[in-house]
């Protein structure tokens, strides 16, 4: 607000003409104002965007270019805006004002405006006419690039009342001595005397000159002739100098002195307070003065009361200073954009003016400052608004506020760098929000399905989406580079777990599994094991983008067994899908069922052979240690599951019972002792009951008359289990043997597979292995159709087009406890049609002994089969044995594993 402490009339007649020089195309953004004693031009951004400019001083018919030296040294002063907004000061007493009178002012600039990579340029004159006729004694105008200071040269007017024979005298001497060509000398105060001829001021970047009525001296601020002095708390810069003029008959001297502030602003978030010295003293005679007149402005313009209000601007006077409160964001000033150690920053110019009027004994002085403020750097860290919707699978994302001199370039994420319009290619859309007071926002949307957009599930059933991202921006003009880095994450409640169904058939589990949304990205367990691609492969897995599926046979060793009834067992298999990364399980699925399977089978001779499994409810069970009633009664065979036993009816504690029609013969498995501790836990008790059921219609009465023996033999007693096996062979060498981990074997059609049938645990070269049947079946069943024979009677089947091949045994110690035997590879097909691509080979082997020649069915010979003998090689048959009705001493059944039919054809 103008604090007017004397009226003084204020007579400025402002005469305008701007005349623009057009070169090559019409361009309007040129504006003059006289300001008093100062003379603005105004250039728009318009026509300098993209331009270099230089001005020159325009001087009669020539152009002087201005120069930064000239420029304080002349009276000019130039300042642009980033974007290039420029306003040019010139003083009226500059270097080529043409001077009228010290009243009338003609002053000229010239724009130019050129494009480094064009030949071409524009070009515009401006010329002013100011009028300017109210001067101080003495006037002191500051600019940010120079201090000038001008004072009458003139001495008082004389009475000339009586003295009109000197009139023309008087009026001539004060010009003669006082003009520019009469300088003698210049005294500088640093405050030290330093004492100048004019040539050497006007070197080192003075500007000293004389025009009708007054001395003009201009000072650059950083001469080793100006001083710095702190002024009540504002530091100043301060230049005194004395000027001497001499003629012929006597020395004039004119003081001259200005002192310019430096600082004096402080600053809040929302304020600028510039304090400026209400008593400058190195310009006071006294120390002191009377305020007439003050004034703050802006840009040189004088503000009127009004329009300071309008716009928040107050200028109070105290004891010691001038305050001038300006708010920070003013529509005279401009923001700018900074990018200090890539951190977003701003600060805020304005350019003030204060013009003050003081009286010092009738001596005026007009003091004018135009004075640049610009704010420290204030941080200002983008705010980041997150609009995500989770449910709509985009990440919604608002970052600012900015001003409008920055720009979004690029945006990284973990997987690259892409531009602003690659990102939009992408579907990512980027915008810029502009809004009226000139500041700017950033959007960006980003579905969660874009491999930028990372996900991870710190829940079973959640997902949550994380995206990463900088913000990469620049500044204009001058391209600084900052970002900004985000991290954002939504989690929804959007996994679809896998689905596991299962069903069974009477040799096998079989699973599927429907992929959720997980897709395969899990691990499987089968029972106790994780399903490796080796296991995959015995258990025919198959996938495809959506479903898995896999066979699991009954006796896998991954199953369990749950219970046991004599013509079947529980089983269950126990399948697991389980997240890799964090071990959750994804599905827990178990499949029981009940397959046929018979623990027992009763033989017409009085043999029974039973079967024990190691059921769950009895983990720690080891079926070693299983036995029949009568514990010297021990399996002939045990592994991991089962345990076999083989005994007659009439031993190892077996009781005989009579029901009905039926005789029924019973025994148990049980552990020995009761049981087996493990810990402070018994182990639960583990009882099979073993039952056989003859039919009492079946046995005959056999009448038989004793006679006399016709010799005495010795009685042979002896005690011992007999067990046999019956292995697949890797090839004819018979030297390396397919075991229960390699079933399933696959094997081409045609392709011979090699078995062998060995007596075990036995050293007894008069006992001789013979193979009564061996044939081949489509099930597990031995009993089960269809079927095909490769042995009958001892024989290799005539009917067989492949036909099975007896082989001679050598390389063993005991060749008459092995039988072996060579077939083709076959599938069984009906209708052109293979029913299953896989077979199982049984046999019935007999134990003889070779010192009894009346086991002819042990002896019978195959000769009508050319090398198809079955034989004993020691012992010729007699011609004629039969042995139909004759049993052997022992026998046992036999089956391999499975075989499967490979699907690829090998020649």
């Amino acid at each position: 607000m103008p604090r007017i402490l004397q009226l003084v009339p204020w007579l400025l007649m402002v005469a305008v003409m701007i005349s623009g020089q057009k070169r090559y195309k019409q361009i309007t953004g040129l504006q003059s104002h006289c300001l008093g004693n100062v003379l603005r031009v105004t250039l728009d951004k318009s026509l300098a965007i993209g331009n270099r400019l230089e001005v020159d001083a325009i001087n009669g018919s020539n152009y002087i270019p201005i120069t930064p030296s000239l420029a304080s040294k002349c009276g000019y002063r130039r300042k642009s805006d980033p974007w290039g907004n420029t306003k040019l000061f010139a003083s009226v007493l500059g270097c080529y004002a043409d001077n009228q009178d010290d009243e009338v002012f003609n002053m000229g600039v010239r724009f130019r405006l050129y494009d480094e990579h064009k030949s071409d340029e524009d070009v515009h004159e401006v010329t002013k006419t100011c009028n300017y006729n109210k001067w101080a004694t003495r006037e002191i105008l500051c600019q940010r690039n120079y201090m000038e200071v001008s004072v009458n040269r003139l001495p008082p007017p004389i009475d000339k009342a009586g003295a009109k024979v000197e009139d023309q005298l008087v009026d001539k001497v004060p010009e003669a001595v006082t003009s520019a060509g009469n300088i003698w000398r210049m005294i500088f105060f640093t405050p030290k005397e330093k004492s100048m001829p004019l040539a050497d001021a006007q070197r080192a970047g003075y500007g000293i000159a004389t025009t009708p009525t007054r001395l003009v001296f201009r000072s650059p601020y950083n001469t080793t002739e100006t001083y710095s002095e702190n002024i009540a708390g504002v530091p100043m810069r301060v230049v005194k100098v004395t000027t001497y003029f001499k003629d012929m008959w006597s020395v004039t001297m004119l003081d001259t002195a200005a002192a310019c502030p430096t600082g004096g602003a402080h600053f809040t978030e929302e304020t600028i307070t510039w304090y400026v010295p209400r008593y400058i003293y190195p310009l006071l005679a006294l120390n002191t003065c009377e305020t007439l007149e003050a004034y703050m402005g802006i840009d040189g313009q004088r503000l009127s009361e009004a329009q300071m209000t309008s716009r928040g601007y107050t200028m109070a006077v105290t004891d010691s200073h001038f305050l001038i409160q300006l708010p920070v964001g003013g529509s005279d000033g401009f923001y700018k954009s900074h990018a200090p150690k890539y951190q977003y920053h701003i600060s805020y110019s304005i350019e003030a003016m204060i013009e003050v009027l003081w009286n010092e004994e009738d001596q005026l002085t007009r003091y004018k400052v135009l004075y640049p403020i610009t704010t420290p750097m204030m941080a200002r860290p983008p705010h980041v608004l997150d609009n995500t919707v989770a449910e709509e699978y985009v990440f919604d994302v608002l970052l600012g506020t900015f001003l409008h001199d920055v720009m979004l370039m690029n945006l990284t994420f973990d997987t690259g760098v892409l531009t602003i319009d690659e990102a939009n290619a992408r579907g990512f859309n980027v915008r810029e929000h502009r809004f009226v007071n000139g500041s700017k926002t950033f959007s960006l949307q980003v579905p969660f399905s874009d491999p930028v957009v990372a996900k991870a599930y710190f829940e079973r059933e959640f997902t949550t989406y994380t995206l990463s991202l900088t913000f990469g921006l620049i500044i204009l003009p001058e391209q600084a580079p900052f970002s900004h880095s985000i991290l954002l994450d939504a989690t929804l409640h959007d996994v679809v777990l896998p689905v596991v169904t299962g069903t069974c058939d009477d040799e096998a589990y079989y699973v599927a599994v429907e992929y959720g949304s997980h897709g395969s990205n899990f691990q499987t367990m089968v029972g106790k094991r994780e399903l490796t691609a080796d296991l995959a492969k015995e258990y025919s897995v198959r996938e495809n983008a959506t479903h898995m599926t896999l066979r699991v046979p009954f006796l896998s060793s991954d199953t369990v067994f749950t219970f046991v009834i004599p013509f079947a067992a529980g089983g269950r298999l126990d399948f697991k899908l389980v997240d890799p990364a964090n071990l959750w399980s994804l599905n827990d699925f178990s499949l029981a069922c009940t397959f046929p399977m018979p623990l027992t089978e009763c033989h017409a001779n009085g043999t029974i052979t039973a079967l024990a499994l190691k059921v769950e409810s009895v983990p720690d069970l080891v079926l070693s240690q299983l036995t029949l009633r009568d514990q010297s009664c021990k399996p002939i065979f045990t592994n991991g599951r089962f345990a076999s036993f083989s005994f007659l009816v009439n031993s190892c504690g077996t009781t005989r019972t009579f029901l009905d029609d039926m005789m029924v013969y019973q025994n148990e498995i049980t552990v020995a002792n009761g049981g087996v501790k493990s810990g402070k836990n018994p182990i639960p008790m583990y009882r099979v009951t073993v039952s056989c059921y003859y039919d009492d219609h079946d046995f005959k009465m056999l009448k038989f008359v004793p006679r006399e023996r016709q010799s005495d033999r010795t009685p042979l007693s002896g005690f011992g289990e007999m067990r046999m096996q019956m292995r697949l062979a890797t090839d004819a060498t018979y030297t390396t043997f397919y075991t229960e981990e390699h079933y399933p074997v696959v094997e081409y059609l045609r392709r011979p597979l090699y078995f062998e049938v060995e007596l075990m645990d036995s050293t007894d070269p008069q006992l001789v292995v013979f193979l009564e049947n061996c044939w081949a079946t489509l099930g597990r069943d031995r009993l089960s159709t269809p079927r095909w024979d490769l042995i009958v009677d001892s024989c290799a089947n005539k009917d067989d087009r492949y036909s099975t091949t007896i082989l001679p045994v050598d390389g063993v110690q005991y060749p008459s406890h092995v039988k072996r035997f060579e077939m083709r590879m076959f599938a069984f097909v009906k209708d052109n049609t293979v029913l299953k691509d896989q077979i199982f080979i049984h046999c019935d082997a007999a134990i003889c002994d070779n010192n009894k020649q009346s086991d002819a069915f042990c002896f019978r010979s195959c000769s009508s089969y050319p090398g198809n003998g079955n034989e004993n090689p020691e012992v010729k048959n007699t011609k004629g044995q039969s042995s139909a009705r004759f049993s052997p001493r022992s026998r046992a059944h036999l089956s391999s594993g499975r075989i499967v039919v490979s699907r690829r054809f090998k020649t």
